[in-house]
């Protein structure tokens, strides 16, 4: 299942955002991704991680556009019975506004509707307690734990699990 183009939603409080959409993500959207991406995490993933994931079946794509800007993405992809979040960012300025929320329930609609996939899991560092509250607004429970999974720092990583079908 594709996010419809006419998937559209009020970005919450910190300023007048107007209406946000959410879309698939473009190859045109890639430099606007690897800038969020770079300004959001200290390892990120390069250009080619995101061309790869173009030409996957098996991935799902995102972006969130306010004011004819990307403002955010979320990719996940399915593993067996798992969809797995790989990663969502929202640019600096656009955070704390409800928009990796809309992103998170799209990745868990999308996810809804494989056949087959069960639950959708993720990694978050064990800092990021601003994600990990989101993660269980959202059902999501800690079900194990990555020893220095992330570099640059050196931390590790929760797993977080959430099922969504029985």
């Amino acid at each position: 299942m594709r996010v419809s183009p006419e998937k559209r939603f009020v970005a919450g409080s910190g300023g007048d955002t107007g209406e946000t959409r959410l879309r698939e993500m473009r190859l045109d959207d890639l430099p606007r991704v690897q800038q969020i991406e770079e300004e959001s995490y200290s390892t990120p993933w390069t250009l080619a991680t995101f061309h790869g994931l173009f030409g996957r079946s098996d991935a799902e794509l995102l972006v969130a556009e306010a004011q004819g800007l990307v403002v955010g993405y979320a990719v996940s992809w399915i593993v067996a019975d798992r969809a797995e979040l790989g990663n969502i960012a929202v640019a600096a300025g656009w955070r704390r506004r409800g928009i990796a929320a809309s992103l998170l329930e799209a990745v868990l609609e999308q996810a809804r509707l494989r056949p087959g996939v069960r639950e959708l899991f993720l990694e978050v560092r064990v800092s990021n307690t601003g994600a990990q509250t989101l993660y269980r607004k959202y059902g999501f429970g800690t079900v194990g734990r990555w020893r220095d999974y992330y570099t640059f720092p050196v931390e590790d990583a929760l797993v977080m699990l959430k099922h969504i079908k029985d």
